[in-house]
């Protein structure tokens, strides 16, 4: 099995990564620490800014040779 992950896979990792840290966020605030449910919704928006930015960088597909 190749350790390589396309694109599409990575942002996979990421988007279940974020789901997890805002069900986590979920239960925190159910019990009450509104401090540790805030880290948890911010740790899951940059798992969902990571999703977003995999793939080719527009300047390696612009570059000329």
């Amino acid at each position: 099995m190749s350790k390589l992950k396309t694109s599409e896979e990575k942002s996979e990792v990421f988007l279940r990564s974020a789901g997890n840290y805002f069900n986590e966020a979920s239960q925190q605030a159910e019990e009450g620490d509104l401090d540790a449910a805030a880290n948890f919704i911010l740790k899951g928006l940059a798992q969902e800014r990571r999703a977003d930015s995999v793939g080719p960088q527009v300047l390696q597909l612009i570059k000329t040779s």
